[in-house]
C-alpha cells in the first residue's frame, strides 16, 4: 500500500482551511495530517487530497455537485470520508470552496460523542 507524503505547500493548504478554534487539533498522522474534534478526525491530508467526514446528507451533496475522489489508500479508502475535489489547487475562490466543506465537517464530527481512549494493552485486564 502506498502512503504519499505530504508536501509542506500541501500542509500549508490544509492548515489554511482547516477552522481556527481551540477545539480542533492538527496531528501529524504517516507524513500527512489530520484534523480533530473531540478525538475524531473530521479532516484529513492524504498526499495533495483533503477528506472529509460529512453526514450523509452532506456528503451526498458534495458527491452530486463535485468531482470528488476516494479519500486514502487507492487499496482501501477510508469509509466515511470523501475527498475533496483535486481540482481545488488552492486559489482563494478554491481556498473558500474547500473551507466550507471542512467546516461543515467540523460541525458534523463535533456533534458526535468524544473519542474514548483505550487502556494500554498491558494496563488491560486478561479474563483467564
Amino acid at each position: 500500500m502506498e502512503m504519499p507524503k505530504a508536501s509542506d505547500a500541501d500542509k500549508a493548504r490544509f492548515r489554511a482551511v482547516v477552522p481556527e478554534t481551540p477545539e480542533v487539533v492538527i496531528k501529524p498522522m504517516f507524513g500527512n495530517l489530520g484534523a480533530f474534534v473531540n478525538g475524531n478526525m473530521f479532516a484529513g491530508l492524504f498526499g495533495p487530497t483533503i477528506g472529509v467526514k460529512l453526514s450523509e446528507a452532506d456528503k451526498a451533496t458534495l458527491e452530486r455537485t463535485e468531482r470528488t475522489v476516494p479519500f486514502g489508500p487507492a487499496e482501501r479508502p477510508m469509509g466515511g470520508y470523501t475527498g475533496l475535489p483535486e481540482i481545488w489547487n488552492g486559489d482563494g475562490d478554491d481556498e473558500a470552496r474547500a473551507r466550507v466543506w471542512v467546516e461543515k465537517a467540523f460541525e458534523y464530527v463535533a456533534g458526535l460523542p468524544p473519542k474514548t481512549t483505550k487502556a494500554p494493552k498491558s494496563a488491560r485486564v486478561s479474563k483467564k
